[in-house]
């Protein structure tokens, strides 16, 4: 497999409109309407692959292999989210990013995110117990 090359600096931005089924009462995370943690991790790591998206060459792929969120302020349904994502090391097939969630200006989520590029086939083959 060849690695693609990835440079410390690369971003990407999702967005995310908060919905009932976005919160902490419908993922099961707690019994508030507000934006729920799990669903904060997969909008960072959405961001996250979106700015690998660009550079990953048929066949490879990345996948998330170890994340901490530290969920610092509450976000309300139907208020917009942004999570932008940046690759701040890149060590081997490790890709680590630092991914700041807001909503408008208030800093709502900080994570990182380590991701792993690896062969696609070769993984979904382990997946299956076929490797």
């Amino acid at each position: 497999m060849e690695l693609p090359e990835f440079s410390p600096g690369l971003t990407a931005r999702v967005e995310l409109t908060v919905t009932d089924a976005d919160t902490a009462q419908a993922l099961g995370s707690g019994d508030v309407p507000v934006l729920g943690t799990p669903r904060v991790l997969a909008l960072a790591e959405a961001a996250t692959v979106a700015a690998t998206a660009r550079q990953i060459p048929g066949g490879v792929t990345t996948v998330g292999v170890r994340a901490e969120v530290e969920h610092r302020a509450p976000t309300p349904v139907g208020r917009m989210v942004t999570a932008l994502a940046t690759l701040a090391k890149v060590d081997g097939r490790k890709l680590i990013f630092d991914v700041v969630v807001r909503d408008g200006e208030n800093l709502v989520a900080e994570v990182r995110v380590e991701r792993m590029v690896l062969d696609r086939q070769r993984f979904i083959a382990k997946a299956l117990g076929d490797a």
